[in-house]
């Protein structure tokens, strides 16, 4: 029972972890471009948090997960849109990667500057200490939450893209840039949305995670190594996979720290190296 509780805490965070990944690889799927900067805007959203729980003491934590969001995606379009178009139309990929990461330095720094380097968290209320009790198991509810509406993320997204008329401009635009624009479609304007739903994605599971785990500004390297992992195991382009990957990520690390309660982290990077050598595309294999 004791494992079973493991595993299904774990695949709980899981689905946190694969939301890391989402926007990782909605971006990569779009637009070719690593954003190397992803794991600091999952701190950004947790921070943002904090700031705003300051500011609103009456309101409950979970309602700023909306605002939090949106921000995001205001974030992500302004800085496609002003500064990282011009990048990816230099035709260099290694323009958008080092400008990406030189906006890691910069938001890293700037967290620094604002909030210290002392470790923070956000008290989330009664809601994640809640628990019910599901066939004998303790399971919390706030995760359960968290599991639950990172699924309905996916599906959305999944929707979106498959079944709308923006999906399909989105598409086009990944497969044939240059087709598409014959079309009357301007690539630019697509990519700043797609990268504006990735850092509202980066920021909400950035805020998702501060209610469970403290974090410091120089916590962005290891969500960055987070999402990458899951985007990898997932495999390149496919979004299930990424969430498939997060779960696995999440038991791994759970289950790892039943053997040593400090390199719970240890067993997760060994699973990532293991489907790294024998499935190098991936669960869903490469969809780009």
């Amino acid at each position: 029972m004791d494992w079973l509780a493991t595993i299904v805490n774990g695949a709980l965070l899981g689905g946190l972890y694969g939301l890391f990944g989402l926007g990782l690889a909605l971006v990569f799927g779009v637009m070719r471009v690593v954003n190397l900067a992803h794991g600091e805007f999952i701190v950004a959203g947790a921070f943002l948090g904090v700031l705003l729980v300051a500011l609103l003491p009456q309101v409950p934590p979970w309602t700023l997960a909306l605002p939090i969001a949106l921000i995001g995606y205001a974030t992500g379009w302004l800085l496609q849109t002003t500064l990282v178009n011009k990048s990816v139309r230099s035709g260099n990929p290694l323009t958008p990667l080092m400008l990406t990461f030189g906006f890691s330095v910069v938001i890293r720094n700037a967290m620094v500057q604002g909030f210290g380097a002392d470790s923070r968290a956000v008290d989330g209320g009664a809601l994640t200490s809640a628990g019910i009790d599901i066939f004998g198991l303790r399971i919390g509810v706030y995760p359960l939450l968290v599991l639950a509406l990172a699924a309905a993320l996916f599906a959305a997204l999944h929707w979106l893209l498959r079944r709308s008329e923006f999906g399909r401009t989105v598409r086009a635009v990944a497969d044939a840039p240059e087709i598409a624009r014959l079309m009357g479609v301007t690539p630019s304007r697509i990519f700043s949305r797609v990268m504006g739903l990735s850092i509202a994605f980066a920021m909400l599971a950035g805020f998702l995670l501060s209610q469970r785990t403290s974090f410091t500004p120089f916590s962005g390297v290891e969500r960055m190594l987070v999402a990458f992992e899951v985007v990898i195991i997932g495999g390149l382009g496919s979004f299930w996979g990424a969430l498939a990957g997060g779960v696995i990520l999440g038991i791994a690390q759970l289950a790892g720290q039943k053997f040593d309660s400090n390199a719970g982290s240890l067993y997760a990077h060994l699973v990532f190296v293991l489907v790294l050598i024998f499935m190098p595309r991936g669960i869903a294999g490469d969809r780009r």
